[in-house]
């Protein structure tokens, strides 16, 4: 049963550009699928987490992170009686506007296009979905409704401050409410982000031999999770127990979140949408303790993989990587690709160049911005 305060397909704020709907596809059921069906979510299968493209086929990439993300969306969707196609929508499309090598390449794009307004992995989903996706006949973009949009803009909570260029280009068009807070689908789209990542995380440091499983079976909630594999099953093999726990690990912040988000409903007593838009909080969070152990968790993860010597150097050579081809392009605009150059064409200043540059560069994969940097600045 959809509870009063999920978004209902029936009463969407509707597309910037009006569109006959589908007889049997809910308008948030054809975002999702548009969002499947673009080239940019494609690219995601060679877009890493942490670990570059190249260095194994088992570590998360962007791709499988977003389906995992998307699968915790729709469980806790659907037990808080919300609407699961919104929900799924959004955790598809939230990684949509990272560049290359990860959190790496952000920093460094972010660092070059300073002068030019910065780089936002959000605000360039959002260009992505409204401009740089040219499928269309009757429009640029994926024409998503104003809930989809909306959701990827602010699942993180309202954008305040100086806004990132493109959040601020497209919303003089298109007011995406940018001060509030999301929908109760994005804010689920946004914390099951985080239980993915805490769980997969986990799992990818241990694979390439980071920490160890007894490291991991000594931090809060995990040394819970052991316990209870070593209780049900003695003497298991090292890599079911670990599996097991984490399996464990996971569920206990599914089943988390759920119980807090229905209190936290319970007590605000929201009716509808705008409620949760209006409530002047996240609704949907991990509760305290959790979110404390987490934090100790997050931690040793920053010590033992994010800053790990080896992950440490692969950042120095991928930092290299974007800033070589960033000022390459800039100064050599006609080395892009032929459908960017109508783009260059129009393009009225440096700004406007920069801004062609970095669109390309972030729409490369790990694999392919590896291969032009060796092509044209090695070669």
């Amino acid at each position: 049963m959809r509870a009063s305060f999920a978004s209902d397909p029936a009463a969407t704020r509707g597309r910037l550009m009006p569109e006959e709907e589908s007889t049997f596809r809910s308008c948030f059921q054809r975002d999702r699928d548009r969002i499947i069906h673009a080239s940019a979510f494609r690219r995601l299968k060679h877009k890493t987490q942490v670990f570059i493209e190249h260095e194994g086929d088992y570590y998360r990439t962007r791709l499988t992170h977003s389906i995992e993300v998307a699968q915790v969306a729709r469980t806790i969707s659907g037990a808080l009686g919300l609407n699961a196609e919104l929900t799924e929508a959004v955790a598809l499309a939230h990684d949509l506007g990272h560049p290359p090598f990860g959190h790496t390449g952000e920093d460094a794009l972010q660092t070059l296009m300073l002068p030019y307004g910065g780089f936002d992995h959000n605000a360039q989903a959002i260009r992505i979905v409204t401009h740089l996706e040219r499928h269309y006949a009757e429009f640029d973009g994926l024409n998503l409704t104003w809930e989809t949009l909306e959701g990827i803009a602010k699942h993180n909570g309202p954008v305040t401050g100086p806004l990132p260029w493109a959040l601020e280009a497209y919303g003089s068009q298109h007011d995406l409410e940018l001060d509030t807070y999301a929908s109760a689908e994005a804010q689920v789209a946004a914390i099951a982000d985080d239980v993915a990542y805490n769980h997969h995380d986990l799992h990818d440091g241990l694979r390439a031999e980071l920490f160890s499983t007894d490291e991991l079976a000594k931090l809060p909630i995990l040394d819970r999770n052991f316990a209870e594999v070593d209780r049900l099953y003695p003497g298991l093999n090292y890599y079911r127990r670990r599996h097991e726990a984490l399996r464990r690990f996971f569920g206990v912040l599914v089943e988390d979140v759920i119980t807090v988000a229905r209190a936290r409903l319970d007590e605000m007593q929201q009716q509808s949408a705008t409620d949760i838009r209006m409530a002047g909080r996240t609704l949907i969070q991990f509760s305290d303790p959790v979110f404390q152990d987490l934090k100790v968790i997050r931690a040793f993860l920053f010590d033992r993989m994010y800053r790990a010597p080896s992950v440490v150097i692969m950042r120095k050579q991928v930092t290299e990587v974007v800033n070589d081809l960033f000022p390459h392009f800039c100064a050599h605009p006609e080395e892009l690709p032929k459908q960017w150059r109508k783009d260059v064409e129009d393009a009225q200043d440096e700004t406007a160049l920069a801004r062609i540059v970095s669109d390309y560069i972030s729409g490369m994969t790990d694999r392919f911005a590896i291969q032009e940097h060796e092509r044209l600045i090695k070669g």
